[in-house]
């Protein structure tokens, strides 16, 4: 029994929606559906997280099997593998530190710069340093738990493919690997658009099989992206 959890394709950083695929998040998309139809992944079921960057990243793969003739159980949407509100942690976090030398340097808008600040903003949330926020660190943590426990049953003895985001993945990687939230940022961080990351069922809780995988853009590296 296999659970693949993806994230979705490359969306629209920068700009005013940032919840749908870029150009580019579309190409790796429909790379990832050739990589899954070719390599004879055949799914009990497909799930997507709620966003529309996860059910368009859903949709390249479904029209990769449909070129071939092949078919793809009927999407379900499970609210347990959105992502949390990034527009609610970052924004909290930026104003509450306005001046402070991360937040600043990352108005360069350099790689290495947001990163440091999405890793600050990231630590500040889960030690439950940015208060009113609409879902805490540790209510993230649980229903994310509860969503990957419930994979289980829906995979039996075959494969079962999830479309999500990095902060639910790497949530479901802290718990595989039992490691504290700093670790936890930093997988989170590291997932790059439309990676492949293999879970198996082990008892109550998943382990980890392989992580933020890119089979399907070998020889590409422009289209490598972190967001």
């Amino acid at each position: 029994m296999s659970l693949l959890l993806v994230r979705h394709g490359q969306a629209s950083f920068g700009a005013a929606d940032y919840d749908q695929l870029s150009e580019r998040g579309q190409v790796q998309s429909r790379r990832l559906g050739d990589w899954l139809a070719q390599g004879g992944h055949r799914f009990e079921a497909v799930v997507v997280g709620g966003m529309r960057r996860h059910a368009q990243t859903a949709q390249g793969v479904v029209d990769a099997f449909a070129e071939r003739g092949l078919s793809l159980p009927e999407i379900v949407s499970n609210p347990g593998f959105a992502e949390f509100d990034h527009q609610a942690v970052f924004g909290a976090f930026v104003e509450r530190n306005a001046h402070s030398p991360v937040v600043l340097a990352s108005r360069s808008g350099q790689p290495r710069d947001i990163a440091a600040m999405l890793q600050g903003a990231l630590l500040a949330w889960a030690r439950d340093e940015l208060p009113g926020m609409p879902e805490t660190w540790e209510a993230f943590g649980d229903r994310v738990r509860q969503a990957g426990q419930g994979l289980q049953a829906l995979a039996g003895d075959g494969e079962v493919l999830v479309l999500s985001s990095g902060g639910v993945i790497s949530r479901l990687a802290q718990m595989a690997l039992d490691v504290p939230v700093e670790r936890a940022v930093e997988l989170n961080l590291s997932l790059r658009n439309s990676a492949v990351s293999e879970f198996h069922p082990h008892g109550p809780r998943l382990r980890l099989g392989s992580w933020n995988a890119l089979p399907h853009l070998h020889g590409q590296r422009e289209l490598w992206t972190y967001y």
